[in-house]
């Protein structure tokens, strides 16, 4: 049976991951790839929580994050999209002349 401990690990590693992907990455699409994974790792974590305290609030929580998730990746894969279209191209380095 999975401790608390092995719900952290996993969710650390993975925040881990997910970061880097974010830092280090200048394709756009990677880069919400690695935002999608950051946020699972938070899920991961409350369900952990929620299986050890026998609450039912952070699965409402997980819910909620689980549709922020979603939308975030709609739009995100809109303005990937739309900035394909303008620019040829989806490399962050190459959109600073969006910058107000």
């Amino acid at each position: 049976m999975l401790g608390f401990g092995d719900y952290l690990l996993v969710s650390v590693i993975l925040f881990f991951v997910g970061a880097i992907g974010v830092i280090f990455r200048r394709n756009l699409i990677y880069i919400l790839m690695s935002l999608e994974i950051m946020l699972n790792s938070i899920n991961i974590t409350l369900i952990g929580l929620a299986r050890y305290s026998r609450d039912t609030n952070p699965q409402v929580l997980i819910l909620f994050i689980l549709v922020v998730a979603a939308v975030e990746v709609a739009v995100g894969l809109g303005i990937a999209i739309n900035l394909m279209r303008v620019k040829g191209t989806v490399d962050v380095d190459l959109f600073k002349s969006l910058k107000g």
